[in-house]
């Protein structure tokens, strides 16, 4: 697993044996690549997936490795730390969560804007890009009003709403990035810097709460996208495209849970 932190965004590597269903990135059409944050503050939980603990004791900002999943649908439950799932209720839960092979997801636990715990499945986009490109991705999962997203001082995304996202594609470099409330200069996170690599998919999440200041960002990287026929995305077991998942990935009949990834908007920057 690895943490995030605002100032740093920066990996730090936890216990990968913690995850019981990792395994090499090895996807076929028949397993899709799932990774997830946990992005909650001040919760430390047990993450159970058809009744077994998938991932025990995961701190808030914490981002798994990915794991390879079999296609089919999933029970998925998350129990305060400790808690007996025999006698305790949830904190969240989702039952009947359709994983499409060939997926690239992230499942995040994260608050609704009114502060309401909720889950989200957001569909990783890993298609090619054009030499000297690079990708960001800007998912808004925090209890906070909408925002802008800047880069180097300048608005990059605007009016971003929980739990809506954009993607970028746009020249690879490193920048300064902030977030500030819609059309207003009040920064609410960062600056950070943010190494926006060529051949990369860098997907950034503002969670936390503004009422509490615990605001906060954590980033994930997929690579491999370079635009070469015969390459694969970096660790994503040989996933070349997300499209189809934008259409396809359900989190049916579990009160919180949303299809973020249908939301998806691109924007092409010179």
């Amino acid at each position: 697993m690895r943490k995030f932190t605002a100032t740093s965004a920066a990996a730090l590597v936890a216990g990968a044996g913690t995850v019981a269903l990792a395994a090499p990135a090895t996807a076929d059409e028949h397993e899709a690549t799932v990774s997830v944050l946990h992005a909650v503050p001040g919760l430390t939980v047990d993450v159970y997936v058809d009744g077994e603990e998938l991932i025990p004791d995961f701190e808030p900002g914490t981002l798994t490795d990915p794991m390879m999943l079999e296609e089919g649908s999933y029970d998925i439950a998350v129990y305060a730390d400790g808690d007996d799932p025999e006698s305790a209720e949830p904190a969240i839960s989702a039952d009947g969560v359709e994983v499409p092979g060939g997926a690239n997801v992230t499942l995040a636990a994260h608050l609704a804007e009114d502060g309401t715990p909720m889950l989200s499945a957001f569909a990783n986009d890993t298609s090619m890009l054009d030499a000297g490109q690079a990708r960001l991705t800007v998912r808004h999962a925090a209890a906070a009003p909408s925002v802008d997203v800047r880069a180097d001082g300048s608005p990059v995304v605007e009016g971003l709403t929980n739990p809506d996202e954009q993607v970028l594609d746009l020249d690879a470099a490193t920048v300064s990035a902030d977030v500030v409330l819609a059309g207003t200069e009040d920064v609410v996170i960062g600056p950070a810097d943010l190494d926006l690599a060529e051949g990369t998919n860098t997907i950034v999440y503002a969670w936390g709460s503004a009422e509490d200041d615990t605001l906060d960002l954590a980033v994930q990287t997929i690579d491999g996208l370079h635009g070469d026929p015969g390459g694969v995305p970096s660790g994503q077991g040989g996933l070349a495209t997300s499209g189809p998942v934008l259409t396809v990935l359900l989190m049916a009949g579990a009160a919180g849970a949303v299809l973020a990834g249908s939301r998806l908007v691109r924007r092409e920057v010179a």
